[in-house]
């Protein structure tokens, strides 16, 4: 079977904030299922969409009470089946996200391990007390505060790498993991196509709990965690173990993979280098892995460069996944481009020319910039712990913005949105742009047509050329096809250094003209 996945292109839906069906103000699977059409004319090989289970709702799905089944709010186990036919009658592969290092404090799991009941007792991560009553270590917690929370009615603390009523599974413990791939077996029977596998580094720690050391720095930062070197919290390497595991229930599901997230921290290896081991070509347990850390690095042309250097020296036998943006960091278009719509163009260019599979964040096909939240709209609990220093992933998860129409974009008619849609987003709707021929969704789509008819861009190898910034280049190369890529990451044109080669038609973008490349340019030659 021919791997769909290798140079696909997957669009993430954070359905809390694609489109509301009844009026709540919470976007739902019925309101997936009514924009899939969007999805597949934007030229997309598959979707991933993020939490739908039922959940507390204190991280938005991403702790999770019951793993077979869909959220109230978000539908029925009936919605979820008509999301997958209408994607699979699209021509769509369906992943869907899988928070399996940890639960909410609700799950019944967690329960029966905190009363000691029905055999799992350690299914969780559980540690005595020192001596003097604190915490066994001094791990921290991503979203502020200690990683350990006590249970009187064990006596013991328990571990959580994100929010106290997070807590951490203990996938060492057969039953436990046994019971997630159980979960992930319900799925693949209903017939998604794989699984977005979530923090991966935080499945499998140091067993006897050391302490991490302290990192050095220049400055205190406004999130300790920070503050340590993190050796022993995470990515121990019984981690390779426990994802062998996914993908032997995966590889009895053909043409099923599994996409992991790989942090931004370095543990004992870079992240990069931990996407490329989970992902080695000669026995890597998963097909393919991003990290954070793609996402939170300066966008310049001399920082990129060195980016993409380390991912081909660090990560080259595996296979990434790239991505300029998602539901955790702040889009794209303003990281990066300013809000300047030439800037999310030719970032948008780039990303489907580097070399790997492409995650699509909804929105960013639209240009769209992060919004800003007033502090009393705020509902992201990482940004009311650290505001106003970090304001959060609120920014990033407005709701997706269909007509200009005023005050919700379309995303819903009766409700009160969730989080507020910003005015700036109503001009950038896709209603609006689909009527412009040279507007950032014309060149979206023209962008994700053209790479499919480009074998080089799909799957083949990458070399950087050497290219005084704000340029950067390289060459692409399959099958004695060789393709030179151009991009002017700034404003004003810049001179090209090169004039070999016969210029391809980039859809969105003017041909180079006089040896110069436009501001926020790009060039495409074949060699």
């Amino acid at each position: 079977m021919v791997d769909w996945w290798r140079g696909a292109v997957i669009y993430q839906i954070y359905p809390r904030s694609f489109q509301d069906s009844d009026g709540d103000g919470i976007g739902d699977l019925r309101g997936v299922w009514a924009r899939l059409g969007h999805v597949a004319d934007l030229g997309a090989d598959a979707i991933w969409i993020a939490p739908f289970f039922p959940s507390p709702q204190r991280d938005f799905g991403y702790d999770v009470s019951d793993y077979t089944g869909v959220d109230p709010q978000f539908g029925t186990l009936d919605d979820f089946d008509a999301v997958v036919a209408e994607a699979h009658r699209l021509g769509l592969r369906v992943l869907i996200d899988q928070v399996w290092s940890h639960t909410s404090d609700l799950h019944p799991w967690f329960v029966d391990s905190r009363a000691r009941r029905g055999g799992r007792d350690d299914w969780f991560v559980w540690a005595d007390p020192r001596p003097d009553g604190g915490p066994p270590n001094n791990w921290l917690g991503v979203f502020g505060g200690g990683a350990w929370t006590w249970e009187p009615r064990r006596r013991q603390y328990y571990l959580h790498h994100f929010l106290p009523e997070q807590p951490k599974l203990n996938l060492r413990y057969p039953d436990a993991l046994a019971a997630v791939l159980d979960a992930g077996r319900f799925w693949l029977d209903r017939g998604v196509d794989g699984f977005r596998l979530d923090a991966i580094d935080f499945m499998a720690h140091d067993p006897a709990l050391p302490d991490n050391p302290a990192r050095a720095l220049a400055e205190v930062p406004s999130k300790p965690f920070a503050m340590q070197d993190h050796l022993h919290d995470m990515a121990a390497p019984e981690t390779t173990d426990i994802l062998a595991a996914i993908r032997g229930l995966l590889d009895s599901y053909p043409g099923a993979v599994a996409m992991a997230e790989v942090g931004s921290q370095t543990t004992r290896a870079t992240p990069l280098a931990r996407a490329g081991h989970y992902t080695h070509e000669d026995g890597g347990p998963m097909h393919m892995a991003y990290s954070l850390r793609m996402m939170k690095q300066p966008g310049d042309a001399a920082g990129l460069a060195a980016f993409i250097a380390e991912a081909e020296a660090e990560a080259g036998a595996g296979w990434l996944v790239w991505a300029f943006s998602n539901h955790d960091v702040a889009r794209v278009g303003s990281r990066w481009g300013g809000g300047d719509l030439r800037a999310a163009r030719c970032y948008m260019a780039l990303l489907l020319c580097l070399r790997g599979s492409v995650c699509l964040y909804q929105g960013e096909e639209l240009g769209l910039p992060e919004a800003e939240v007033p502090f009393d709209r705020l509902q992201d609990p990482f940004g009311l712990t650290y505001w106003p220093e970090f304001a959060g992933r609120d920014g990033c998860r407005t709701p997706m913005p269909w007509t200009a129409e005023a005050p919700h974009g379309g995303f819903t008619v009766n409700g009160n949105a969730w989080l507020p849609l910003p005015d700036a987003h109503l001009n950038l709707s896709v209603d609006v742009q689909a009527a412009k021929g040279d507007s950032m969704l014309a060149a979206s789509r023209g962008l994700l047509a053209w790479r499919k008819t480009q074998p080089a861009l799909r799957t083949g190898s990458l070399t950087l050329r050497a290219a005084e910034a704000p340029l950067l280049a390289f060459e692409r190369a399959e099958s004695g096809e060789r393709l030179l890529c151009v991009f002017n990451l700034d404003g004003a044109p810049q001179h090209l250094p090169w004039n070999d080669g016969v210029a391809v038609p980039v859809p969105g973008f003017e041909a180079p003209a006089d040896g110069r490349l436009s501001g926020w340019g790009a060039a495409v030659y074949r060699l």
